[in-house]
Formats: structure tokens, C-alpha cells, sequence
């Protein structure tokens, strides 16, 4: 196998890796979560806890291999943009992967205020349960805050499969188009929190980007390029 196809392939099976991140970002929330309602969201964290506790799994998880999928398609575009493949692993990794493993505390913390220790016997139930719900706010504003990261990455990304000629440079648009996408969605978190579902379910479309470069490394590799020609 070509270094190059060989690199491509590495870094899909890397990319296939998160696909372990919507258990937490959107299984758990939609099975376990009830909006507005602190008691029955806590009392179904404690019916299900290995399911919450996958879920951190899932997230400490994900950020360990972003850092491999960086250092992958930092191997595989160095050739192409060096500075440019060295801010995809510094934005895709060394400033994305931290707050992954931040934000799981705060789930670490809802998991033992619904479950009740002795220590936490002054707080009334209900205060657990607010307690709880809080926390499971600060982890959805720890991916709001990290949703900036894992626009920006893309960018240098895009010009990369872009300038790269041997990955079709319209995944390379798709994926810029990616990273506006989830600017777009992380800024209106921040600032218009009651659209923030509204712009994430137009954007949507946009944010395909990662799976259609995902498909195309994990199935097609990269386009071998002909040698030049001998001089005659």
C-alpha cells in the first residue's frame, strides 16, 4: 500500500474512533434528560447510571483519540502545509482535548449528588437535585465553549484536503463550510441560548462535512500521485 493511502486510511480508522461522542451529546441526553424538571432527570441518572457513566467513558474517550486523529493527519499533510497541519493538531487536540476531560467532572459531580453519599446527607433531596441539574448545565456550556474548537480546527483542515490534490478539494470547502457551521451554533449558545436549537438543526447539514471526509479516508484513502517523467 502506498505511505500516502496508508496514512489516509490510518487517520479514517482514527476519525471513526468519535463516533463514540453522540452517546453523550445526544443519546443520554434525549433518554435521560428531562427539561425543566431537576427531580425526574435526577432519578433517572440514578436508574440508569452505567448508561451516565458510559457516557463519561464516551467523552474522556473521544478526546484521547483527537489527539491520535491530529497527529495523523498531521503525518499525512505535512508535506502538503506543515504550519497548517501543525494548528490542526493544536486546535484539534492541545486546545479541544482538555475541556473534554474538564467537562466530565461536572458529570462525575451530577452522578454523586443523584446518588445520594453519606456526606451529602445536610442537602435535602430536592437541593441534590438542582445541584445536579446545574452541574449537567455547566457540562452543556463546557461543549458550547468547545464547539469554537471544533470549528476552528476545521479550517486549516479544509485548506489542507484542499490544497492537497490527492483528496477531492470539495471536502475541503465542505469542511470550512463545517467549521462556520459550528461557530455559528457555539456563538448562539453563548449569546442567544433559546435559538441555539433552531441554529443547530439548519446548520446540520453543514456539520456532514466531518462524516463525508471520515468516509472517504476510512474508504477510499487518498489519489496516488503519477511521479513526474523522466527527464528525456
Amino acid at each position: 500500500m502506498h505511505p500516502t493511502v496508508k496514512a489516509a486510511r490510518i487517520a479514517g480508522l482514527f476519525y471513526l474512533s468519535l463516533m463514540t461522542a453522540p452517546l453523550r451529546l445526544i443519546y443520554i441526553p434525549s433518554k435521560l434528560f428531562v427539561t425543566g424538571n431537576a427531580n425526574a432527570t435526577a432519578n433517572n441518572i440514578a436508574a440508569h447510571a452505567t448508561l451516565f457513566r458510559l457516557g463519561i467513558v464516551s467523552d474522556l474517550f473521544t478526546g484521547t483519540m483527537a489527539i491520535f486523529l491530529t497527529l495523523a493527519l498531521y503525518r499525512l499533510f505535512k508535506g502538503v502545509d506543515q504550519d497548517l497541519a501543525r494548528l490542526v493538531v493544536i486546535l484539534g487536540a492541545l486546545m479541544g482535548a482538555p475541556i473534554y476531560f474538564l467537562t466530565t467532572l461536572n458529570d462525575a459531580a451530577a452522578l454523586t449528588l443523584v446518588r445520594g453519599a453519606d456526606f451529602l446527607g445536610v442537602f435535602e433531596k430536592p437541593q441534590r437535585d438542582a445541584l445536579a441539574m446545574l452541574f449537567l448545565r455547566l457540562h452543556h456550556h463546557g461543549v458550547v465553549a468547545n464547539e469554537i474548537f471544533w470549528g476552528l480546527w476545521l479550517f486549516p483542515f479544509g485548506l489542507l484536503v484542499y490544497r492537497s490534490r490527492f483528496l477531492p478539494r470539495i471536502l475541503g470547502l465542505w469542511l470550512i463550510i463545517n467549521c462556520f457551521a459550528y461557530l455559528a451554533v457555539s456563538f448562539t449558545g453563548l449569546l442567544f441560548p433559546q435559538h441555539e436549537q433552531m441554529v443547530f438543526n439548519s446548520a446540520f447539514p453543514a456539520m456532514l462535512g466531518e462524516l463525508a471526509i471520515m468516509l472517504w479516508l476510512l474508504i477510499k484513502g487518498a489519489k496516488v500521485q503519477p511521479l513526474p517523467a523522466p527527464a528525456s
